[in-house]
């Protein structure tokens, strides 16, 4: 008991120090990026200071809210649905050699349109809406779940399977008790990957036909030249994306502590 907990108390210790360091080079860089200015002559209309994009976002408070909430609305309704279909399609691939060999390679076939050609297309089947927006973004985080709930369902101890076998393991017992412990960290891995591109795919979406949103605000902001606004829109943006990233990864750290544990 005392072990465990000495190492619970490691791991901890190691977590904050790595958010130090991490927060530490972010304040270094923004220390950097406001010095640079009486280093060299940049207009300000092509790289605002930090300390002006954070007057733009006080003056702008309002109008950045009013537009967070849709992409928000967007990007989680689009990693809900794109990572539930993908791992329900991933374990019906694993379950069947005859999906693995049709559905899989149509997968892969679909990943290799880039995302900006099929976004025209969803708003025009779906209208410039929420539904377009979260199919864009549902879209773009499918794929890297599906990929590693597979490798995951997949990289499973032989052994474990052979003890299974020998006692006459059914095969939704094997999946149950081996086969999805073992994909729980790539799925949490995937996750991770998914939250920052259903936030890009909402982004996306906006940027193509939409009258609210991060995107939307984006496209503003560069019309008029506000280069502070743009920027502004764009830090939202990118603090939305790690809210959603730490999420799932307290998530993580509750549901697969035992990962963690194995790595301590």
């Amino acid at each position: 008991m005392i072990a465990r907990d000495t190492s619970a108390t490691a791991r901890t210790g190691s977590r904050a120090s790595e958010w130090t360091v991490s927060v530490a080079g972010i304040l270094v860089l923004l220390v950097a990026w406001q010095l640079l200015e009486s280093v060299l002559p940049i207009p300000r209309y092509i790289l605002p200071l930090p300390t002006s994009i954070v007057q733009s976002m006080v003056r702008n408070a309002g109008l950045l809210l009013a537009n967070t909430w849709p992409t928000v609305i967007e990007a989680l309704g689009g990693f809900v649905v794109g990572n539930w279909v993908a791992v329900g399609l991933a374990v019906m691939i694993v379950w069947s050699k005859t999906l693995e060999r049709t559905v899989y390679p149509i997968a892969i076939l679909f990943r290799g349109i880039p995302i900006i050609a099929i976004a025209p297309i969803m708003v025009l089947w779906l209208g410039n809406g929420y539904s377009s927006k979260i199919a864009i973004a549902a879209l773009i985080s499918f794929f890297p779940t599906l990929v590693n709930v597979i490798k995951g369902l997949t990289s499973v101890d032989h052994q474990a399977l052979e003890l299974l076998d020998m006692f006459s393991a059914s095969k939704s017992q094997v999946f149950r008790l081996v086969r999805w412990p073992y994909a729980m960290p790539y799925l949490f891995a995937a996750l991770k990957i998914a939250t920052t591109s259903s936030v890009l795919g909402a982004i996306v979406g906006e940027w193509i036909g939409s009258e609210q949103g991060l995107g939307y605000l984006v496209i503003l902001a560069t019309d008029q030249y506000r280069a502070s606004l743009l920027f502004a829109t764009l830090a939202i943006s990118t603090v939305v994306a790690l809210v959603l990233f730490g999420l799932v990864g307290a998530a993580e750290h509750v549901f697969v502590r035992w990962h963690e544990e194995t790595r301590g």
